[in-house]
């Protein structure tokens, strides 16, 4: 077999290394199966630097900060890019105007699946800032029904101990599920949207028996389309 390069492509990691770790293994995975031979750069993102400015909501702040962070992928070789992670998205449109590299977007590769699956109306599982922006207003084609004040904090706290962890117990996945199936059931919900990149550490295909709509192997696709076409 014959492997031939795909384009280069760029990943800021570190925003969750776990998250970072669950990209790089897929990307690499799905290269190999297709005959391709990857080539990924990675820079390391200041999590606690990015969650800060992201809920304090200093949006130009966080955009001049991944623009310098793509920017040395962009002299490394990289000719596409990717933030993998939601609260950075939070300035997305400021960070749009300064890149120096072409952005795959999550957000944008969750709304188009959304709309592609017709899920009419849906919950989001992921940080708080996520969930209380509606995802950052980007799922216009659905409409997200917001769980209880108690809810989301019960859903923000583990994710933001899988995040820490880089992964999730039996507990963790338990109350996630039961929350998920009683969502579904009282807000008539066609599914969740898990819109945090390391619910991957969570739920998978072989542990979920409830509609959803898993964000980071969406938006794991929509890079491969782009830098690996089969």
């Amino acid at each position: 077999m014959t492997f031939e390069p795909s384009r280069a492509f760029g990943l800021v990691a570190g925003l969750g290394v776990g998250a970072g770790m669950f990209y790089y293994k897929s990307l690499v995975d799905a290269h190999l199966a297709r005959g391709l031979t990857p080539r990924l750069l990675l820079v390391h993102a200041d999590v606690r630097r990015v969650m800060s400015l992201a809920a304090a909501r200093e949006a130009n702040q966080l955009a001049e900060y991944l623009a310098g962070l793509l920017q040395q992928l962009a002299q490394g070789g990289a000719e596409i890019a990717s933030i993998p992670a939601f609260s950075p998205q939070i300035c997305a449109a400021e960070l749009d105007a300064i890149t120096p590299l072409p952005l795959i977007s999550l957000l944008d590769a969750i709304a188009a699946e959304v709309e592609r699956r017709r899920f009419q109306r849906v919950a989001l599982f992921g940080a708080r800032v996520t969930m209380e922006t509606q995802m950052f207003g980007k799922l216009r084609a659905a409409q997200v029904i917001m769980p209880t004040s108690g809810e989301i904090g019960t859903i923000a706290d583990i994710y933001g101990r899988v995040v820490e962890e880089a992964s999730a117990s039996k507990e963790d996945f338990n109350t996630l599920r039961t929350l998920a199936h009683t969502l579904i059931k009282r807000d008539q919900l066609d599914g969740i949207v898990l819109a945090g990149t390391d619910l991957a550490f969570v739920f998978n295909p072989a542990n979920t028996d409830f509609p959803y709509l898993d964000g980071a192997r969406v938006h794991v696709e929509a890079i491969l389309r782009k830098i690996a076409p089969s």
